[in-house]
């Protein structure tokens, strides 16, 4: 049965993320709670971000196995997610073209862009699962209702680390 199947607590995880973040204005003690929370609370094999440093994007903090530490712009789906300014829902990642694998037990994915407040992309939410086809597109809102309430609670401190 896929995870999807059941309704995950995203609601649970918002409110856990909003209290966490509330008041600190240091951008990576916030990214790496959201990360702990979002793996904690949900069943996901990787959540962590990336975060534009001129032509490409460097690892920040995570949750999972090791991870590829550099990601070229449109290169992957996160490159992609970053490139394209867009969410990528992606039902099978070894079917994606130039997909990055950094864990080959990662099936499925969905990457959100975080914008600055300039409205550039600064970084990316990057969430992993070990099942194909594993997150809905109410999964993919859900995690940009995460990324809106860290562009909202901390996006002047994400601008300032450009």
């Amino acid at each position: 049965m896929s995870h999807q199947e059941n309704r995950r607590p995203y609601d649970e995880c918002l409110n856990e993320i909003r209290a966490t973040i509330d008041g600190e204005p240091d951008w990576v003690a916030n990214l790496a709670n959201t990360a702990a929370i979002l793996f904690l609370k949900l069943p996901f094999s990787w959540v962590g971000f990336y975060r534009v440093a001129g032509d490409e994007m460097v690892l920040g903090p995570f949750q999972g196995p090791p991870a590829c530490v550099r990601v070229g712009r449109g290169r992957g789906v996160c490159g992609s997610a970053w490139e394209n300014d867009r969410t990528e829902r992606v039902p099978d990642v070894h079917a994606f073209s130039g997909h990055i694998a950094c864990d080959p037990r990662s099936r499925s994915e969905v990457v959100v862009p975080i914008h600055g407040t300039d409205g550039s992309v600064w970084g990316v939410l990057d969430v992993d699962s070990r099942e194909i086809d594993d997150f809905s597109e109410a999964d993919a809102e859900a995690l940009e209702s995460v990324v809106r309430l860290l562009e909202e609670k901390i996006g002047p401190s994400l601008s300032a680390s450009i």
